[in-house]
């Protein structure tokens, strides 16, 4: 069978086109031929079956290089559906990423817009004309068809639309006998409602056109054609935030499961929600104390967390006294109000450890498991050894082992093979993995039936005690820390500790690393968040030796020579502005009449009234170190004084270039900057701004697409992104550019001319929320600065007088519902915000619903929904409310 292919696309000189033909996972390539820059073709002999297909996509190369190529996503699909077809001729058009990709994400052709795809009846025409369009406004009850004039077409009577068969996901095709269409067909696509007969919706524009070409015998012909537009509003939904840990149900175990997210699942369609948004699944456990709650440090970024196990869906503990144990620990556990996190997790792994023991060697022996253990033995032998060895030699740091620095490959090999004694040590952590994969595909089965998103979240950073440093450590930098410059949330910055990626590493494979990653993430999500998005385009990154976040710097960023320097004016002392300026009279400021106490424990005497960290003490861990187990406020407040000498410089030093440097975050709040001469001080701001706001945009917007949209193309999954903090101009760029959602909350404006934002200008693409896990509940906020809520009070809810404290129900229904009537895509609220509006079920310390507190890097994590899911799905006041706020909003 030969195929034909047909492309306009205009090239610049050196520039040619290629063909790629995705077959078995692999790209078949094919160099196409022109002889204008314009029309492309590439004419090749198949051997292919009726019945089948082929996916392809088109790429631009100039040299050995691609330069571009179409949107990977949804390809180009040729279907070979005509028994009598020796020929196939075919027109295309570029595909670049369409304005309404989200439509054609999982979370909308799996859920949200669930059809069953089809491909084309077999045909047997002598001569085929096949017409194929794309149109994913359609819901899921609705299919496509086509009518148009002439008898074939149906003559323009609806009753006569032909129908279409959807043969991939929003992209509808059809066959037609080409001996009996005119040499000219006028016609125009309509969509009808399978569940009830109402009119059917036309498409936008004008009649569509198509002049037959002359065929031979057993020639088809196939027209790609622009998109089809109707009038339909866009779709918007509504959905919550939780995390798994938070909920809570009469069954579990103290802590959310697999099981209690399927009930979730149930409440959210039940109230006309379309999404649930979770928090990373991933395991934590690095050390076995409650300092592991933290779910973004996860000790591998495959691995699902033992804590979710669902004990409910496991065969029962035949030792009845044990069983009766457990069941007794269970009921006192699960009444605590928030998560004892250590006895919690102790007890679950000591329960998974005997069903292990009874159940093991059955359930590894089924065909479920041994296809589970073949599809993810690449990450799955590393963690289970990982955490052989953690639990082995009593700690998750790697370096600290007595061997095993890394795992050698002949391990790995027979930690793979069921008859060897390494994997039988090992074998626990399959057989754990192995069921949270089952539970969570079960409940991310669940979701999709009930058409409800299910939404993961993607941490930026990984451990630098977990499975890909020790595994995999040429994709990071672990002589570095990934965290965050100062902001509403931490005034001296976060320092989350993870190390940050080696890009460059990364990039020389095409970014596999996280592609594998999105990869099996998208096995239980629909949608996903990226975590502080601003990480791709450049990581705030701190000195292994730095404790805060304020000696940090943004990696990669082009630094700044002293010639540049003194070019705005300022004349570079390099000792004076990137050493720490101490002085008598700093000292005495900071530490008043213990002054002297600090001069003579912690500094040495350089000259005049200046003084400088004595070794010891001259990094921030040092001091850490000094201060360890002193906790009394007196110690605190020393320790946190000696740090900020230790930030108290002007410029830092690039980190890769000892001739750059960088001028240091917030440092207008410190002495040194106090010293400058007015001009100085004029000077540096000048320098500052530029440096921050400008200097970078297009190197940073660079660097982003380098990465995003490898990334954003590798899954199906909707991409949203967390884009808070110290946005630079480049950020908007890139995420319009590639269509991802951004998060609006309207306590922090983008736009900087204003207190609060309006909700009426959030961009349709974006996912709009009152808090994050990272902020004050709604209620919480309400009472923290009453200047600040009279303000909004008055301006943003236009209410006169006086604000109510605490906040009322229907104050919180008005919040939520305006919230619910913004632009965006998605509303996506927190449990405790949507249980703000019900004073009667509501948490009644208001305190107690916070889930973090980033400016405690210690916090623990043990948020507990306060009351069960089958009370929540027996509330009907309460659901009917928030079903009525959704419907009413025009969101479903």
């Amino acid at each position: 069978m030969r195929v034909a292919f047909n492309l306009e696309y205009q090239t610049t000189f050196g520039e040619e086109l290629m063909l790629n033909i995705i077959a078995e996972g692999k790209t078949e390539q094919h160099q196409m031929k022109t002889v204008d820059g314009l029309h492309w073709t590439c004419e090749l002999s198949k051997t292919v079956k009726a019945s089948a297909h082929i996916d392809y996509f088109y790429s631009v190369v100039r040299g050995e290089q691609q330069t571009r190529h179409e949107w990977l996503v949804a390809p180009h699909r040729l279907e070979f559906a005509a028994k009598k077809g020796a020929r196939y001729i075919i027109y295309d058009h570029w595909l670049d990423i369409p304005e309404d990709s989200y439509m054609y994400s999982s979370a909308f052709t799996e859920c949200v817009a669930a059809r069953k795809h089809q491909m084309s009846r077999l045909t047997e025409y002598a001569k085929t004309v096949r017409l194929k369009v794309r149109a994913p406004q359609l819901r899921n009850n609705e299919r496509l068809a086509i009518i148009g004039s002439g008898e074939t077409l149906g003559n323009w009577d609806t009753k006569r639309a032909i129908a279409m068969a959807e043969h991939e996901s929003n992209e509808w095709v059809i066959s037609l006998d080409a001996d009996k269409l005119p040499q000219t067909i006028e016609f125009k696509f309509i969509a009808l409602n399978e569940d009830s007969d109402v009119t059917p919706l036309w498409e936008n524009g004008m009649n569509r056109v198509v002049t037959m070409p002359d065929l031979d015998m057993g020639e088809v012909v196939v027209y790609e054609l622009p998109q089809a537009y109707f009038p339909a509003y866009p779709w918007k939904g509504a959905g919550t935030v939780i995390p798994i840990f938070s909920l809570r149900s009469e069954g579990s175990f103290g802590v959310g499961d697999f099981g209690d997210l399927k009930m979730m699942i149930d409440w959210c369609a039940k109230t006309k929600q379309r999404i649930l948004q979770v928090l990373p699944i991933n395991d934590t456990n690095i050390t076995h104390t409650w300092q592991d709650s933290y779910p973004y440090n996860s000790i591998s970024i495959y691995a699902l967390h033992p804590q979710y196990t669902d004990f409910r869906q496991l065969p029962d503990l035949k030792d009845r006294k044990r069983k009766t144990y457990f069941e007794k620990l269970r009921q006192e556990l699960n009444a605590l109000p928030q998560i004892d996190y250590e006895r919690v997790n102790n007890a679950k792994m000591e329960y998974l450890r005997e069903v292990y023991a009874q159940e093991g060697d059955k359930m590894m022996k089924t065909t479920a498991f041994k296809s589970f253990f073949e599809q993810n033995k690449e990450w799955l032998v590393p963690y289970a050894a990982f955490c052989y060895y953690r639990d082995l030699y009593g700690t998750a740091t790697f370096s600290e082992w007595p061997d095993h620095h890394t795992l050698p490959a002949k391990e790995r090999e027979s930690m793979s093979k069921s008859t060897t004694k390494l994997y039988k040590q090992v074998a626990f952590w399959y057989f754990v993995q192995f069921i949270l994969d089952q539970q969570m595909h079960a409940a991310h089965h669940h979701a999709r039936e009930q058409r409800v998103i299910l939404k993961g979240d993607i941490p930026i950073g990984i451990s630098r005690d977990g499975v890909e440093a020790w595994v995999e450590p040429k994709y990071f930098n672990l002589n570095g820390q990934a965290g965050a410059p100062p902001d509403a949330f931490s005034v001296n910055g976060q320092n989350w500790g993870f190390p940050t990626y080696n890009w460059d590493a990364m990039l020389e494979d095409g970014c596999s690393w996280w592609v594998r990653r999105f990869k099996k993430m998208s096995e239980y999500f629909d949608a996903y968040r990226i975590d502080h998005v601003l990480g791709f385009f450049r990581i705030w990154e701190i000195p292994i030796d730095a404790v805060h976040g304020l000696l940090g710097q943004f990696s990669p960023s082009l630094g700044m020579t002293r010639e540049e320097i003194e070019a705005y004016g300022l004349q570079f002392q390099e000792e004076l502005f990137t050493k720490p300026f101490i002085a008598d009279w700093t000292l005495e400021r900071m530490f008043g009449q213990k002054a002297q106490y600090v001069k003579d424990t912690f500094l040495n005497h350089t000259h005049d009234d200046i003084w400088e960290m004595k070794p010891e003490f001259d990094t921030q861990r040092k001091v850490e170190a000094a201060f360890k187990g002193k906790t009394e406020k007196e110690d605190t407040d020393l320790r946190d004084g000696l740090y900020a000498l230790i930030s108290d410089v002007l410029f830092v030093r690039d980190r890769k270039n000892n001739d750059k440097f960088h001028p240091r975050i917030g440092v207008q709040n410190d002495f040194i900057y106090q010293t400058l001469w007015d001009h100085d001080k004029f000077v540096f701001n000048k320098l500052y701004n530029d440096y921050f706001y400008r200097r970078n945009n297009q190197f940073w917007y660079t660097e982003a697409m380098k990465k995003l949209p490898r990334l954003t193309q590798a899954t199906r999954m909707l991409v949203c992104a967390e884009d808070l903090g110290m946005v630079p101009d480049c950020v908007p760029w890139v995420m319009n550019e590639l269509r991802i959602l951004s998060l609006e909350i309207q306590s922090m404006p983008k736009d900087n001319t204003v207190r609060f934002g309006h909700l009426s200008r959030n961009p349709y693409r974006s996912v709009c929320t009152i808090s994050t896990h990272d902020m004050s509940t709604l209620r919480q906020w309400w009472d923290e600065d009453e200047g600040q809520t009279q303000d909004y009070f008055n301006s943003m809810l236009y209410r006169g007088g006086a604000a109510p404290h605490p906040l009322p129900g229907w104050l919180a229904k008005d919040i939520v519902s305006r919230h619910l009537t913004s632009p965006s895509m998605l509303c996506l609220l927190s449990f405790q915000d949507w249980m703000s509006i019900d004073e009667n079920r509501r948490l009644p310390d208001a305190n107690a619903e916070r889930i973090n507190i980033p400016a405690n890097p210690r916090h623990y994590w043990r948020y507990r929904m306060h009351m069960t899911i089958e009370q929540l799905l027996a509330a009907d006041d309460l659901n009917n409310e928030i079903s009525t706020l959704i419907i009413q909003s025009g969101r479903k």
